[in-house]
Protein backbone atom coordinates (compact mmCIF):
# COMPACT_ATOMS: atom_id res chain seq x y z
CA UNK A 1 0.00 0.00 0.00
CA UNK A 2 1.31 3.67 -0.90
CA UNK A 3 -0.05 6.50 0.75
CA UNK A 4 0.04 10.25 -0.44
CA UNK A 5 -1.53 13.07 0.84
CA UNK A 6 -2.01 16.58 -0.67
CA UNK A 7 -3.50 18.51 2.09
CA UNK A 8 -6.74 16.71 3.61
CA UNK A 9 -6.66 14.46 0.32
CA UNK A 10 -5.65 10.49 0.93
CA UNK A 11 -5.18 8.62 -2.24
CA UNK A 12 -4.31 4.84 -1.80
CA UNK A 13 -2.07 2.54 -4.54
CA UNK A 14 -3.69 -0.61 -3.98
CA UNK A 15 -1.91 -3.29 -5.38
CA UNK A 16 -3.49 -6.26 -3.92
CA UNK A 17 -7.20 -6.88 -3.00
CA UNK A 18 -8.11 -3.77 -1.10
CA UNK A 19 -9.06 -4.21 2.80
CA UNK A 20 -12.08 -2.85 4.39
CA UNK A 21 -9.68 -0.30 6.34
CA UNK A 22 -8.02 0.81 3.12
CA UNK A 23 -11.70 1.04 1.59
CA UNK A 24 -13.20 3.06 4.60
CA UNK A 25 -9.79 5.02 4.08
CA UNK A 26 -10.91 6.26 0.35
CA UNK A 27 -14.14 7.34 1.47
CA UNK A 28 -13.18 9.71 3.83
CA UNK A 29 -13.37 12.39 1.40
CA UNK A 30 -16.44 12.04 -1.15
CA UNK A 31 -18.26 9.45 1.37
CA UNK A 32 -20.58 7.84 -0.99
CA UNK A 33 -17.99 6.68 -3.57
CA UNK A 34 -14.49 7.06 -4.49
CA UNK A 35 -12.85 8.01 -7.25
CA UNK A 36 -10.07 5.43 -9.05
CA UNK A 37 -7.36 5.16 -11.72
CA UNK A 38 -5.97 2.11 -12.65
CA UNK A 39 -3.14 0.80 -14.30
CA UNK A 40 -4.44 -1.78 -16.93
CA UNK A 41 -0.92 -2.93 -17.68
CA UNK A 42 0.47 -3.00 -13.94
CA UNK A 43 -2.43 -4.54 -12.34
CA UNK A 44 -3.05 -1.82 -9.61
CA UNK A 45 -5.30 0.89 -8.86
CA UNK A 46 -4.92 4.47 -7.30
CA UNK A 47 -8.01 5.58 -5.13
CA UNK A 48 -9.33 8.52 -2.93
CA UNK A 49 -9.26 12.02 -3.08
CA UNK A 50 -11.47 14.42 -5.13
CA UNK A 51 -10.40 13.97 -8.47
CA UNK A 52 -9.14 11.10 -10.93
CA UNK A 53 -6.19 13.29 -11.47
CA UNK A 54 -4.86 12.86 -8.25
CA UNK A 55 -4.95 9.63 -8.48
CA UNK A 56 -3.96 9.55 -11.49
CA UNK A 57 -0.58 12.10 -10.66
CA UNK A 58 0.02 9.10 -7.82
CA UNK A 59 0.23 6.40 -10.26
CA UNK A 60 2.69 8.44 -12.19
CA UNK A 61 4.81 9.03 -9.67
CA UNK A 62 4.68 4.92 -9.17
CA UNK A 63 6.36 4.33 -12.47
CA UNK A 64 2.35 4.17 -14.73
CA UNK A 65 2.41 5.34 -18.17
CA UNK A 66 -0.24 8.05 -19.08
CA UNK A 67 -1.53 5.50 -21.71
CA UNK A 68 -2.03 2.28 -19.52
CA UNK A 69 -4.26 5.00 -16.69
CA UNK A 70 -8.40 4.85 -17.04
CA UNK A 71 -10.41 6.45 -14.57
CA UNK A 72 -13.53 5.66 -12.56
CA UNK A 73 -15.94 5.92 -9.78
CA UNK A 74 -16.43 3.02 -7.53
CA UNK A 75 -19.91 2.84 -5.46
CA UNK A 76 -19.27 0.64 -2.74
CA UNK A 77 -22.85 0.48 -1.56
CA UNK A 78 -24.21 -1.54 -4.88
CA UNK A 79 -20.80 -2.61 -6.01
CA UNK A 80 -21.06 -0.47 -9.54
CA UNK A 81 -18.39 1.16 -11.60
CA UNK A 82 -18.99 4.33 -13.53
CA UNK A 83 -16.09 5.15 -16.12
CA UNK A 84 -17.35 8.49 -16.45
CA UNK A 85 -13.68 10.54 -15.77
CA UNK A 86 -12.00 13.42 -18.14
CA UNK A 87 -8.86 11.21 -17.73
CA UNK A 88 -10.48 8.79 -20.14
CA UNK A 89 -10.97 11.23 -23.38
CA UNK A 90 -7.51 11.04 -25.43
CA UNK A 91 -6.96 12.49 -28.98
CA UNK A 92 -6.14 8.76 -29.99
Amino acid sequence: MYLQVWGEILVLIIRERATLEQVEQMLQTLELYIKIAVDIERNILAGGGEKHAFCEAVLLEDGSRQRDIWGADWIPFNQSIAYESIINIRPS
